[in-house]
This record gives structure tokens, C-alpha cells and sequence, in this order.
């Protein structure tokens, strides 16, 4: 089995590192290649040498957001793609930023996106453009709020960044990089037929930004930031964390583990911050 990822940033190389534990061949795409750190088990290559990777691939995941042109892979190779003699299975990382605002409700796998952002109709664009490829499994993962080592509350309390916005009922879904590389690989893995299908990574407990800064300043053991609540922090607040803060959701996953057979290593922020911590200070447990 090959798998060509899309894109070696943050969580394409997470997927990477498990693939490769997972006994495929790994090849991975940068729009900078000499400027990647050496990773065992994976060839990194150039974006714009792809073509040869496309032919050999049997698996595909695209990690890259779409610009105001459209998705960048399809852009450049969406007929290789679709004339690749060895592929069976592709996959696309998007955003649960597509089903919108649901003022607090549940969604899930089955909910009619309704974008209300430029980002996140692109997003279901390039959704709708990766569904176009017939003979193959295409999975489309859904993700929430990606975290992890070095990108993690923990890096805004050091930093003295972290703000305690408080907006009651107000809840977000995360999802922790190592649940995405371990998503990714279980449907990779799985015999699927051709079609397309939804997958929902986000983890088991909804939560309000301020418990989970609680939360990891308690870890650290140094003192929360003084609560401020969302009216007083609005005026402040960078037009990319206005729309963060304007949509309300709780994003259901029970079908995605049920299909994949998985529960979440990091079901919780809880979870995912102490592990964070640990991998962090290279210590055994907390």
C-alpha cells in the first residue's frame, strides 16, 4: 500500500508518522521540500513533482486549504488523479466550519452543510469537487478545532497570550493531531467500496474556550487569566476570531467511530492536554 499526502504541515505529518507505523510507503508533497526536516519512513517531494507518486499511489489524502481559485490539488492534478490505474481510496481534510451557525445545536454526519463564511464555502466546494471521482472510496474528514503539541493552550499561557473569554452556552468541538492521524488511518485501512463518505473528527465533549485555559493553567500549575466576558473582548478581537466566536455548534461523532471501529485516544480536552504535557516534558505520567 502507497500513500501520497497532499501536504506535509501540521497534521499531514502526523498521518504520515502512523501510516508509515501502519506498514504503508509514505510520500509526502511541500511546496518546500529541502526546507522539511528528514522523517523516517517518508519521501518528501516537491508539490509540482508530484505525477509520478500519483501513478504509483494506491491511497490519497489532501491536507491543503482551497484558495479563492479552488483546490489546489485538483487545480494541478485532478486528471492524473482521476486516470491513477493503482488508486482505490482518497481522502480530503475539511473543517466542521461547514455546517455553520446552529445556535448550540447538534449536528452530525448527515446535516446539510450551510457555510456562512467565504473559508467555508471554498471548503464545501473542494468537498463537492473531491465527491466527483467515481470508482474509489473518498472520505471526507470534517475536523474541529485542531490542537496539539506545540499547538496548544499550554503555548498561550507561556506566551501570556491566553484570554478567558467567557460566553455562556457557547461551545466548541477540538480534535487532538494524533486523533486525526489515528481517524485517517483506520479508514484507509478499512474495505471500502467506491462512494463517498462523511466522517465527523471531533472529540466526545463539546466545551467553552474558558474550561479548557482553566483547565490547562491548573495542569501547569500556574494561575488562570481573570475571566473577561465575550462583550468586553469583541472590540479587540481579530476579524479571523470574530467569526470563530459567531458560530455556535456541537458536532455529534458516534457514526464516524462506529464506521471506523475507534474510539478517540484523547476523547476529552482533559485527555489531550495531559498528554500533551507529557509528550512535552518527555515524562511518564502526570
Amino acid at each position: 500500500m502507497k500513500l501520497l499526502v497532499f501536504g506535509f504541515g501540521y497534521s499531514g505529518r502526523a498521518v504520515a508518522k502512523a501510516a508509515y507505523a501502519a506498514g504503508f510507503a509514505v510520500t509526502a508533497t511541500s511546496r518546500q521540500p529541502a526546507l522539511q526536516k528528514p522523517e523516517i519512513g517518508t519521501e518528501i517531494i516537491a508539490f509540482t513533482k508530484a505525477g509520478g507518486a500519483i501513478a504509483d499511489a494506491t491511497h490519497i489524502l489532501a491536507t491543503a486549504a482551497p484558495d479563492a481559485a479552488g483546490d489546489p490539488v485538483l487545480l494541478r492534478y485532478g486528471a492524473q488523479i482521476a486516470a491513477a490505474k493503482n488508486l482505490r481510496w482518497a481522502g480530503y481534510l475539511s473543517t466542521t466550519g461547514i455546517y455553520g451557525n446552529r445556535d448550540g445545536d447538534w449536528v452530525d454526519e448527515d446535516t446539510i452543510p450551510a457555510p456562512q463564511s467565504p473559508r467555508a464555502e471554498r471548503r464545501v466546494a473542494a468537498e463537492t469537487a473531491w465527491a466527483k471521482f467515481p470508482n474509489i472510496a473518498v472520505d471526507i474528514f470534517r475536523l474541529a478545532g485542531i490542537y496539539g503539541p506545540g499547538r496548544s493552550m499550554f503555548d498561550d499561557l507561556r506566551e501570556g497570550m491566553a484570554r478567558c473569554v467567557v460566553k455562556p452556552g457557547h461551545l466548541f468541538g477540538r480534535i487532538h493531531r494524533d486523533d486525526i492521524a489515528h481517524g485517517v488511518v483506520a479508514a484507509m485501512r478499512r474495505n471500502a467500496n467506491p462512494g463517498v463518505n462523511i466522517f465527523n473528527f471531533s472529540d466526545d465533549e463539546p466545551a467553552a474556550s474558558a474550561d479548557v485555559v482553566v483547565e490547562a493553567a491548573r495542569i501547569l500549575g500556574v494561575a488562570p487569566p481573570a475571566p473577561v466576558a465575550f462583550t468586553d473582548a469583541y472590540a479587540s478581537m481579530s476579524e479571523m476570531a470574530r467569526s470563530f466566536w459567531a458560530e455556535n455548534r456541537k458536532v455529534g461523532n458516534a457514526k464516524t467511530k462506529a464506521a471506523l471501529g475507534i474510539h478517540w485516544k484523547y476523547p476529552t480536552y482533559r485527555e489531550g492536554l495531559r498528554a500533551i504535557l507529557v509528550e512535552e516534558r518527555g515524562e511518564a505520567s502526570l
